[in-house]
């Protein structure tokens, strides 16, 4: 399937790694351009001739945003999707909710928040001058299910869910869809992340390996029982950034092996 996105411009937050860097390298395979906008980024060695565009930015940092989204619009004078997949996990194991403290909230709650809003704010105004785009947040069945591994993440995710149907409500007279996946079981750095924070709190004895914990959690929570992939993900994204998908907006789509199901 065609999904017509040859010389367009994708922005993806969180672009080095994981699920960001999946959809960066699926913008590229369909002939679009990514712009990727990452903490991680070494801009010293990430833009050599022919490569994609890689911008270092903190998602916190308004002016970071505003430098990203200048140097983009210098280069290719547009941003037709944005892909927000920048996110981090409390790094610590939250069942029961007081094995934190309010103080092991801040930091989650400012990246996956209030990173979320200064990402939106930074782009939106552009797509309302064209009066176009698409905006694809990535969020986390955590957001819908109430989580108790991680509770600040779970938290953040349910408010990005909730933002981006504010987000697809206010943009839609002006041409914008902005959607919301949810993946489940994925194997990336944050889901490693959320293994060593359960395995810190847990006597030697009783610890399982990465692969022995995850392979757990699957087998009995997700019916199709594998993992997802993070092309699984990218591949949705590209879907919802697509004209393909043309009257889909304010959607929560999970891409989560059926781990949830609402009936």
């Amino acid at each position: 399937m065609d999904l017509e996105l040859r010389d367009r411009v994708a922005v993806i937050t969180g672009g080095a790694s994981g699920i960001g860097e999946a959809c960066a390298r699926g913008f590229a395979a369909e002939g679009a351009e990514p712009v990727v906008w990452d903490l991680a980024v070494d801009e010293d060695g990430a833009n050599d001739p022919g490569q994609p565009l890689a911008i270092r930015a903190d998602i916190t940092s308004e002016s970071d945003l505003h430098r990203a989204l200048e140097r983009t619009l210098d280069r290719f004078d547009r941003i037709d999707h944005l892909v927000h997949a920048a996110a981090i996990g409390s790094g610590k194991f939250g069942f029961p909710f007081t094995n934190l403290t309010p103080v092991d909230w801040r930091r989650t709650i400012e990246v996956n928040v209030l990173g979320m809003t200064n990402v939106a704010h930074a782009v939106s105004p552009h797509m309302i001058e064209n009066r176009s785009g698409t905006q694809v947040y990535i969020a986390s069945i955590g957001g819908q299910i109430g989580s108790q591994t991680d509770p600040p993440y779970s938290a953040s995710k349910a408010a990005n869910i909730n933002f981006a149907q504010c987000l697809a409500k206010d943009l839609a007279p002006s041409g914008i869809r902005v959607n919301t996946i949810c993946p489940g079981m994925v194997k990336t750095p944050l889901n490693r992340s959320v293994w060593q924070a359960w395995r810190d709190v847990n006597p030697d004895e009783n610890t399982l390996t990465y692969d022995e914990w995850a392979g757990e959690k699957i087998k009995s929570l997700i019916p199709l029982g594998t993992w997802a992939k993070v092309e699984d993900v990218a591949d949705m994204v590209l879907f919802l950034s697509s004209n393909r998908a043309q009257q889909v907006t304010g959607q929560t789509i999970n891409v989560d092996g059926g781990f949830v199901m609402h009936w």
